[in-house]
């Protein structure tokens, strides 16, 4: 008798959409987007043009050009848009209106580019030249992370100073089995130099649980950058109930597949046309000794642990992104004060000692003049004996982290206030 050899699973090259970042500027007409394309790069701030070139036989246009110190050489080409409703950013508001003319729009300029070291402010770049060179955009597709931006979300990102938030650079799929499993997948990542990231078996209970912890996961290795292989480290991302910390690390899918029996979703036959190649699954390690000898867990094993409020820990550099945003786009803030069924609270960094350490916590906004605001505390604090909920005090802009404005209908957030653009 012959042993029946076992088969050997290989990760599949990566897709042209996966080795650099293509966006679709969506155009509401049949204009021609390619003559005035020098013209309009000219108009971003710290774009320098270099030079162009043309490829006859592929009819894209190639431009070299110098951002914030950093070459990039960027493709363009016009082509057909056919609108997909999935492709539709569910993280953020569309009108109607914006809808019905992403229905009807036919043509788009594509927009292709290698991601620099600085992913963030890479994607922040493209998101600038896609606005600059389709000004009258209906919209945007992130063809490497498979979704539609809102335009006046593109339009206020490519004027902003700060670059938008990890989580703008990839998008989480959450496929559903009829009996109820669930796998969780990311797009876009792969153009960051980084691997995509997976949850299998999941289900409808714990399923929000694991889709934040992929999003906090992935924006962690993102600001970690070229220092960090996720396939070989760990990282402590959080805290669950009893203190129990939750330290992370994944394994290619053809390794980390084979954790797992009787795989409804995510099985080989789920990955013969993608999802196989360089994407990762996630898993945990339960203590010191587990992380030392390598041992994984399934992060189904920690179903029971995450209890309403789990601490999920955020880098120092996106809570810096956070802040500058949060008081770039305060004046929301001042606009929608004192507005029909709105109501406001505000992150606020208080000081816990003299070594620059802050504990950040929420207030309802309560009044506001032109210089400062008045606030009440809605929480306990962790780090401060001296102020309890219910306390009230005056600050100013430079105290602020983050805030959220709650309309009747909706929630906005900084990365969301588009949506008041008068």
């Amino acid at each position: 008798m012959f042993k029946k050899e076992k088969k050997i699973i290989t990760e599949a090259p990566l897709n042209y959409w996966e080795e650099k970042s293509y966006m679709l500027a969506i155009t509401p007409n049949e204009e021609d987007l390619l003559t005035p394309l020098l013209d309009n790069l000219s108009l971003i701030e710290d774009v320098e043009v270099k030079e162009q070139r043309f490829s006859i036989e592929d009819g894209i246009i190639y431009v070299d050009l110098i951002y914030q110190n950093e070459d990039y050489t960027v493709g363009f080409y016009e082509g057909k848009f056919t609108f997909l409703p999935n492709y539709i950013n569910k993280n953020l508001y569309f009108t109607n209106e914006e809808i019905d003319k992403l229905k009807i729009a036919k043509k788009s300029l594509t927009i292709f580019m290698d991601f620099n070291q600085d992913e963030k402010e890479s994607f922040h770049l493209q998101l600038k030249i896609a606005a600059a060179t389709v000004p009258n955009l209906v919209g945007l597709l992130d063809e490497s992370a498979e979704k539609i931006f809102p335009p006046n979300w593109v339009k206020m990102a490519a004027s902003s100073h700060v670059t938008p938030g990890p989580s703008d650079l990839f998008t989480v799929h959450a496929v559903f089995d009829k009996n109820g499993e669930i796998w969780l997948h990311t797009h876009g990542l792969n153009r960051c130099g980084i691997t995509e990231l997976e949850i299998v078996q999941s289900d409808q209970e714990n399923y929000s649980n694991h889709y934040n912890l992929i999003i906090n996961y992935a924006s962690l290795l993102l600001d970690k950058k070229d220092s960090f292989n996720p396939r070989n480290s760990s990282v402590f991302i959080g805290i669950l109930t009893d203190k129990t910390p939750l330290v992370v690390t994944c394994k290619s899918w053809t390794e980390g597949i084979n954790e797992y029996k009787n795989l409804k979703l995510g099985n080989l036959s789920d990955r013969k046309d993608g999802h196989n190649g360089k994407t990762s699954i996630i898993f945990i390690y339960k203590n010191k000794e587990d992380q030392q000898n390598q041992k994984i867990s399934k992060v189904s094993e920690y179903n029971n642990l995450w209890g309403d409020n789990p601490i999920i820990f955020i880098s120092t550099e996106e809570t810096n992104r956070m802040k500058a945003m949060a008081r770039e786009r305060f004046n929301f803030v001042t606009q929608e004060f004192n507005q029909p069924d709105t109501k406001i609270i505000i992150k606020i960094g208080l000081p816990i000692d003299n070594d620059g350490n802050f504990e950040h916590i929420w207030f309802e906004l309560t009044d506001l003049t032109k210089d400062k605001f008045k606030a009440k505390l809605l929480q306990e604090p962790y780090n401060l004996k001296d102020i309890h909920e219910g306390y009230e005090n005056w600050y100013t802009i430079n105290d602020v982290t983050d805030w959220l404005i709650y309309k009747k209908d909706y929630t906005i957030s900084p990365s969301k206030s588009y949506v008041l653009m008068k």
